[in-house]
């Protein structure tokens, strides 16, 4: 049984993400409060699998998450992607005319910010989780609050969907990691997946042309870029880390490209290498 740690409760699109990607076979989840602590689940147990989301087609990447990958040393062994659809519930009796407080994790509140602009009446709280905010409604009796969450968690609660499909755009999909610990990494990547991607991050000084420099190179040997996100350094003035996602089809020209650009950059770590997710699960 492989034990799979995630952010979020039962029913949250990290545990809907979970079960499909590792469909037929035999998982437990851990459910962490926070993505600090999934890390802390695979450090405490090298033999744990996390599974961490990295950006959203709509709020874009999550930073926090970019860093705990690149301190912990540990290793990217799979892709997932899922398309989200939110929808606001509440308790049976409750209705529209009832709820004055709506519930639910703030990203996922970004994504509904039209549905909610449109409701000023309903004050909006924040809180850890999606799931976990129809669960905290439903053991805590709380009339008048309304949660926003995947409109599978309505049956594990006994919740009211009011309206489904409320995100501001239809197309929203998560992007998801699934890391491991360098020593389990080889172990756990799935073998039908041959890899075609990797993510890496290295940093550059700040002097004219170093960036397009690395770009180039990359582009020569044929490498795909699909993202690029830049954060500075603390405590390195003008100075800054560059993570990268590239897609190649021939491994061997991968291995040439990070060959070449090594000596242009200070640091390179590569985080993961991998199978490309081209559909949402």
């Amino acid at each position: 049984m492989k034990r799979i740690a995630i952010q979020g409760g039962k029913g949250s699109f990290h545990d809907i993400t979970a079960h499909r990607y590792f469909s037929g076979e035999e998982i437990d989840v851990l459910y962490c409060a926070t993505f600090e602590d999934v890390f802390k689940s695979i450090k405490y147990d090298d033999s744990v699998i996390g599974l961490v989301a990295i950006e959203n087609t709509i709020a874009g990447s999550l930073l926090q998450n970019h860093e705990l990958l690149r301190e912990s040393g540990f290793q990217i062994i799979g892709e997932a992607r899922l398309h989200i659809s939110h929808s606001i519930m509440c308790l049976p009796d409750d209705d529209w005319d009832d709820i004055t407080e709506v519930n639910s994790h703030p990203i996922a509140l970004m994504q509904c910010r039209e549905f909610l602009n449109a409701h000023p009446r309903m004050k909006v709280v924040e809180t850890e989780d999606t799931a976990q905010s129809a669960e905290n409604i439903f053991n805590q009796n709380l009339r008048g609050h309304a949660a926003i969450c995947g409109k599978d968690v309505a049956a594990m609660y006994g919740m009211k969907i009011l309206q489904e499909g409320i995100e501001t755009n239809k197309h929203n999909s998560t992007r998801f990691l699934v890391i491991a610990d360098r020593w389990h990494a080889e172990e756990y990547r799935k073998k039908e997946n041959p890899s075609n991607k990797a993510s890496l991050v290295f940093s550059l000084p700040h002097t004219e042309g170093s960036l397009s420099q690395v770009l180039s190179i990359l582009s020569f040997y044929k490498m795909n870029l699909t993202k690029i996100q830049s954060l500075p350094i603390i405590g390195r003035e003008w100075e800054y880390q560059f993570y990268i996602d590239v897609v190649f089809d021939d491994i061997s020209r991968y291995h040439q490209a990070i060959n070449a650009i090594r000596p242009l950059i200070g640091e390179l770590k590569i985080l993961g290498e991998y199978a490309e997710s081209k559909d949402n699960l």
